[in-house]
């Protein structure tokens, strides 16, 4: 792991598992060491570490908050840089970006959430996890695929089936979208609904925020999944000493992208905006673990 800056009052930046990222430290007095709680940006904006931690910094939250570079974002461009990019979505958006994206996303992250527990001062308690838009569906594919224990997890307009993203993409460019053998392959990895029972099976208290502007994912599909996840849960509140673990709410005049174009850096915070990271710092505040619940670990 290289570190930045290793100054604790300061933002810290560096690489784990190879993986960029950005560390806002706990805002408030806490006793040493502190929950960690991991989030993973969008493909809109906020699209990179930096902007995200500026759109839901969790400042009042006792914990580091720890935002992560997504795969073929930022520092990790391939070497044909934005061109290559732009070229794959045109081939194949879901396939060739989308999918490969998600999947890496979660997949790195019980390595990286390894090495941060190492170098920075952090409790010996389930990490938490937080995500928008890409971020958030793969925070979904982590908790379904048991990637590592988490203790509470928060998702931001995630998109939890890629048909609907693949719609979105129709509508914006004309060119109606083909389900090849491929696409409908992925489709079954990042269906979140098809995959309420591996998402539900842990009990981890889960938050989605869905924006009442979103064109993309609306908040009737949202409530639609949380309405699958409790099912398959047996209700909607579950875990030992937890009201209300699942929960979906909406925020009026949040729309897919949080923040403006080109979503690298943070931006004017927005009242919408405000509201979510009012949200997602409740729920950890009352749901991640501060005492050592460490499950074992999925040898994954």
């Amino acid at each position: 792991m290289v570190v930045d800056a290793p100054a604790m009052e300061v933002p810290t930046t560096g690489t784990a598992a190879g993986v960029p990222f950005l560390a806002l430290p706990p805002a408030v007095a806490v006793p040493a060491p502190a929950p960690l709680v991991i989030g993973l940006h969008a493909f809109e904006p906020p699209r990179s570490e930096s902007a995200l931690a500026g759109t839901i910094p969790m400042a009042a939250l006792p914990a580091w908050r720890v935002y992560l570079g997504l795969p073929l974002f930022g520092a990790r461009l391939p070497e044909g840089g934005v061109t290559e990019i732009n070229q794959r979505g045109e081939r194949d958006y879901l396939v060739e970006l989308f999918g490969p994206v998600v999947e890496e996303a979660a997949a790195e992250l019980r390595k990286v959430d390894a090495e941060l527990r190492s170098s920075l001062p952090v409790a010996d308690t389930p990490t938490g996890l937080v995500g928008v838009g890409a971020g958030a569906t793969a925070v979904l594919l982590a908790l379904a695929e048991n990637r590592l224990p988490v203790g509470a997890a928060a998702v931001v307009n995630p998109i939890v089936d890629p048909t609907l993203l693949m719609a979105a993409r129709e509508r914006r460019t004309g060119t109606p979208y083909r389900w090849n053998s491929r696409a409908q392959r992925t489709r079954g990895r990042l269906d979140m609904s098809a995959r309420a029972p591996e998402i539900t099976r842990n009990r981890t208290p889960l938050l989605m925020v869905g924006g009442g502007a979103d064109e993309v994912s609306p908040p009737d599909h949202g409530r639609a999944f949380h309405d699958d996840l409790a099912r398959q849960a047996g209700g909607a509140t579950y875990g030992p000493g937890h009201e209300h673990a699942l929960r979906h709410i909406v925020v009026p005049d949040l729309a897919h992208s949080i923040g403006p174009e080109p979503g690298l850096e943070p931006g004017p915070l927005t009242p919408a905006g405000v509201l979510a990271d009012r949200a997602l710092t409740e729920w950890f505040h009352r749901h991640l673990p501060t005492s050592s619940q460490v499950r074992t670990n999925p040898a994954h």
